[in-house]
Order: structure tokens, then C-alpha cells, then sequence
């Protein structure tokens, strides 16, 4: 009884957790009791050492003293402060006036401030929630498809999951065991191909598909010169100009840092890419302060009002990017930087008082309590699932799939995919990530390519409907039944469900796309990453120095002593 009972442990803890999960327990708690409980019992039964839990004081305060988790407080601060300053009002509101007179315009403005505000937030409920406050109304005044809209808006929401920098793979970073910087890197390629098919889209609807996604009426245009014309051409001829300085210095970067550090080298491609784009976002932003300051009269009201707006949360994302690209920074380093960022840009635009400060701190401390008290309680349920080899019995478990590394991948993805409709990120993260990393590594699968991939499948879940998480929380914000407009006074059709849900598949259906080609071409991560060092043990040699004299051998196989007079 007692042997059947000892191997059936992990079986028997894991159906305990689904118990107090379905019940509705808080996941934090439900796991600390799992572990307590089995560990009493396993105990008490004589399957496990009494002195097991010494050890557990020592594990919860390596987990409070562990800073790259301090990366998750900075990075929420930064985006919160960003986002309450008024940051995506004004870059919708510009955005959508750059691109508005073009069909598909508000669009794709929704989709490039959507990406934006997911690299600062890096919260998919906040980005879909303010991007639909925002942006959802605009839409329906201008007769946008109301499904296309809604996909728009889900859509660019869900990229908080893998737009570095990201709070999803810091903590991805932190559950593998490996670099956040490394998870960057690998995210960096694929999250830009993912915004690249959604721009792609669009403009297919807008070519073919003209009614769906209209242009902006003229009236609705507000930026103009004194003369009347809109400004466009200052605009494109100064993003040329910006564009030509920014490709030059990528270029010739690679020399300029090998002259900086003294050291011949060939940096990384998305370290050039990022120190290129921070040095661009630079020059347009002192181009036209300089401008406007002289009064000189070059650029455009638009031009201008793009560069202000744009500039300044595309640099700050891009010094955070490229000092940890560069090694300048530690992730926790570079989070604490992009806050003080926010909160020196929020102080610039006189928009950071006392109310904005204490609900920012307040969601920060809110947030990060969360991770952490997750965190701890998935310490305390491994610790017990390993006293009772549970890591044997996934191993086992995955063993007896066939297809090897493709076999394994295609099922964890499948799995992981359905759990995202019920569970949160943070614990899928915390529960499903250390019992299948070992399985990861020893098929030989690279780990920041799988963390890639499991953060990109998540962001699919979170869309696909019925249970997609994005879903419901545009649903919370999104007008259900017909509703006065405050601009036009006319009485406007509400949002229904069925249109959230048809207006999602489309990105689900491209979301696959990108995962599918993660899945057959690992190097789209892999590509920039460090290549290991290989290490031939048979070609090493002993070199005695010179100081202690003749050596040992004269080349025809008679020794000397060492020095002049041997030992």
C-alpha cells in the first residue's frame, strides 16, 4: 500500500492542485498548501527525511534576494507612469492623424502604437483596456468594421507578451535559468516579423477590402499649415533624411565600436539595429528641439508634433534595449533606468502629480506582490514534487511521446495553449516552465528558443476565442449596445461579442503562421544569439613559462631539468 502510495505521489499532488484551482482558491495559496500538505504526508509516512523543510527558509529568501526579479517592478512602473501621463492618447491621436488619410490608416495606427505601448506596459490587460478606451470609439465614428476593429485592438494588445522588453520573458528568463538579455535577443526578430504580418493585413484589407477599414474624412484631419496643405512633405522628407543618418550609422557601426572599445569585433545584428535606432530617434529629436527653439521654420505642425510625441518613449525603449544589449546594463539596471525615464518625461509634459504617482506605486507594489507570492508558492510545491522524484515521472511521461523534439514541441504547445484560456501567464510560468525545462534540455532543444516560442503561443491563446483573455477585457470596455457619439451626436451601433470573436481569427490564424515558422526555422531565434564555445579536451597543452628556464623537451625527446639546475 505504502509503495503504490509513494509512486503515485506526483500523480496524486498535481490532481490535488487541479482540485484547489477549480474551487477557486488563489493559485499562490493553493500551490504552498499542495506542497505543505504532500510534504506532511510523505513524511508522516515515512517516504520522506523529517528534516526536508530545513532547507525551505533558505529557498524563499534566495527567491526575495534574486534581482533579476527586481527587473518586474521597474519595467511595470515604467510602463504605468507612461501610460497614465496621457502617452497613448497623444500617440494614437498622432499616429492615427499620420496615417489617417490613407485607407486602413486608424488600423494600422492601432497596431504600431498597440506594439508600442506593449514594450512599455508589458501588460496585455492594459494595452487591450486602453487601446479600446481610446481608439475603439474613433474606429466606429468613421465606419470601421466592427470586427476588424476589435481584432486590431485585441491583437496589438496581446503583443505585451513578446515585444522586449518584456515582463513575460523576464520571468520566462528567470524560470529557465538563462540570460534575460539572451531572451531579448531572441525575442527581437520574431515579435517585429509577428507586427510586420499585421501591417501586412491590413493593407490587404485596405486594397481589397476598401469598406472595412475606411480613410479619414477630411474635416476629421487636424493638423494643417497656414497655407492649408497637410505637412506631409516635410514629414517624409525629414523621416528620409533621419532614416539615411540612422542606416549610415549602423553601416560603420561595427568599426565605431571596435574603435571605441580597442577591440577588433562584429557586434550582433539586433544590437546594431537598436544602437542605430536610439542614435535615429536622437537625431530627429534634437533636430527639431533645435528647430523650434531657433524658430527656423524647416518642419512642418505635423512633423513636429510626431518627432515630440513619438521620439521621446521610442529612444527611452531603445536605451533600455541597447544597454542591455550591450552588456552596459543588467536587465534591472536598464528597467530602473525606463523608469526614472517615465517619470522624468511625465514631469516634462507637467502631467506626473501626487494622484498619477500614488496609483502607479500602488499597481507596482500590487503587481509585483502578485509574482512573488506565486513564486514562493510554486517554491514550495517543486520542493516537495522533487522529494517525490516528481521530475522522474514527467521525464517518464514525455518519454513515451513519439517524434522526439518535434513530438514533444508540438504537445507542450498544444497543452500550454489550452491552459492560457484558464490560467494566467504568471502561472503557466511558475507551475508547467521548471517541470518541462529539464524535459527541453535534454532533447537537446536550445531554451531561449522554446521560452520564445512558449511566450508567442501564450500571446495566441490569450486571443483565440471563446476563452481568450484579451477578449473578455475588451468586451469589459467595448460599448454592447448602441450609444450616443460625443463628437458627431449621431447614435452609433455598440460592439457585439460575435464581433470581438470573428474579428480575432484572422491574428489567431497569422499568430499560428509565425508560430509554425518558430517551430520549422529555430535560427529566426537563435541567429543572434552568443554561439557556444566548443571545448576539445584532446588538443589541450601545458605551457611552462620561460621564468622557469630550459624545458622539458629539446624537440628530440630528451628532458631537461627545470631551471638551470633541475628542481
Amino acid at each position: 500500500m505504502i509503495e503504490m502510495l509513494s509512486s503515485s505521489l506526483p500523480q496524486l499532488m498535481f490532481l490535488a492542485l487541479a482540485i484547489f484551482l477549480l474551487s477557486g482558491f488563489p493559485v499562490a495559496f493553493a500551490l504552498a498548501a499542495t506542497g505543505l500538505m504532500f510534504g506532511f504526508i510523505g513524511i508522516e509516512m515515512g517516504l520522506l527525511p523529517v528534516s526536508l523543510f530545513q532547507a525551505l527558509p533558505l529557498r524563499v529568501f534566495g527567491i526575495i534576494q534574486n534581482d533579476t526579479l527586481l527587473a518586474i517592478p521597474f519595467f511595470t512602473l515604467m510602463g504605468l507612469v507612461l501610460e497614465r501621463s496621457g502617452m497613448a492618447e497623444d500617440l494614437l491621436d498622432t499616429v492615427g492623424q499620420v496615417f489617417g488619410p490613407i485607407r486602413g490608416g486608424l488600423a494600422l495606427a492601432v497596431i504600431l502604437v498597440g506594439a508600442l505601448l506593449a514594450a512599455t506596459t508589458g501588460v496585455v490587460a492594459a494595452s487591450v483596456i486602453s487601446m479600446g478606451l481610446i481608439s475603439l470609439p474613433i474606429m466606429l465614428r468613421y465606419g470601421y468594421s466592427r470586427a476588424i476593429a476589435s481584432g486590431a485592438i485585441t491583437a496589438s494588445g496581446t503583443l505585451a507578451q513578446a515585444v522586449p522588453p518584456s515582463l513575460v520573458l523576464i520571468v520566462m528568463a528567470d524560470q529557465l535559468g538563462r540570460s534575460v538579455g539572451d531572451l531579448y535577443r531572441g525575442a527581437f526578430l520574431p515579435a517585429f516579423m509577428l507586427i510586420g504580418m499585421y501591417v501586412l493585413f491590413i493593407i490587404g484589407l485596405a486594397m481589397f477590402k476598401p469598406k472595412m477599414v475606411p480613410a479619414l474624412p477630411p474635416e476629421a484631419r487636424q493638423y494643417r499649415e497656414p497655407d492649408g496643405s497637410s505637412g506631409m512633405r516635410s514629414l517624409g522628407v525629414f523621416s528620409i533624411f533621419v532614416t539615411v543618418l540612422t542606416v549610415a550609422f549602423g553601416y560603420f557601426y561595427a568599426d565605431i565600436a571596435s574603435a571605441i572599445s580597442g577591440v577588433e569585433r562584429t557586434p550582433p545584428t539586433d544590437e546594431t539595429v537598436v544602437v542605430s535606432l536610439t542614435v535615429g530617434t536622437l537625431i530627429a529629436f534634437f533636430g527639431a528641439a533645435l528647430n523650434k527653439l531657433f524658430r527656423l521654420g524647416l518642419l512642418s505642425r505635423i512633423t513636429e508634433r510626431v518627432t515630440f510625441v513619438l521620439i521621446p518613449p521610442l529612444t527611452l525603449i531603445f536605451l533600455v534595449l541597447g544597454t542591455i544589449f550591450l552588456g552596459v546594463a543588467t536587465p534591472t539596471e536598464g528597467g530602473a533606468m525606463g523608469a526614472v525615464g517615465a517619470l522624468l518625461m511625465a514631469l516634462m509634459r507637467r502631467r506626473l502629480d501626487m494622484p498619477l504617482l500614488k496609483h502607479a506605486l500602488q499597481s507596482t507594489a500590487r503587481l509585483s506582490t502578485f509574482v512573488l507570492f506565486i513564486l514562493i508558492g510554486s517554491t514550495l510545491f517543486s520542493f516537495t514534487f522533487i522529494a517525490v522524484d516528481g521530475q522522474l515521472w514527467v521525464e517518464h511521461l514525455f518519454d513515451k511521446l513519439p517524434g522526439g523534439q518535434i513530438g514533444f514541441l508540438l504537445f507542450v504547445n498544444l497543452m500550454v495553449f489550452v491552459l492560457g484560456f484558464f490560467l494566467d501567464f504568471f502561472e503557466i510560468a511558475f507551475i508547467l516552465v521548471p517541470l518541462l525545462a529539464p524535459v527541453a534540455e535534454k532533447l537537446d532543444i536550445n531554451l531561449i528558443w522554446f521560452g520564445v516560442m512558449l511566450a508567442m503561443n501564450l500571446q495566441t491563446s490569450f486571443l483565440t476565442p471563446p476563452f481568450g483573455f484579451a477578449l473578455f477585457y475588451l468586451r469589459s470596455v467595448a460599448p454592447a449596445k448602441p450609444f450616443l457619439d460625443r463628437v458627431t451626436g449621431r447614435e452609433t451601433e455598440g460592439v457585439k461579442t460575435m464581433d470581438i470573436y470573428r474579428g480575432s481569427i484572422p491574428f489567431v490564424l497569422i499568430q499560428l503562421f509565425m508560430l509554425t515558422l518558430l517551430l520549422v526555422f529555430p535560427e529566426i531565434v537563435t541567429f543572434s544569439l552568443d554561439k557556444p564555445v566548443e571545448f576539445d579536451p584532446d588538443s589541450m597543452q601545458l605551457e611552462i613559462p620561460g621564468s622557469f628556464g630550459g624545458g622539458w623537451n629539446d624537440g628530440g625527446g630528451n628532458g631537461g631539468g627545470v631551471g638551470n639546475g633541475g628542481w
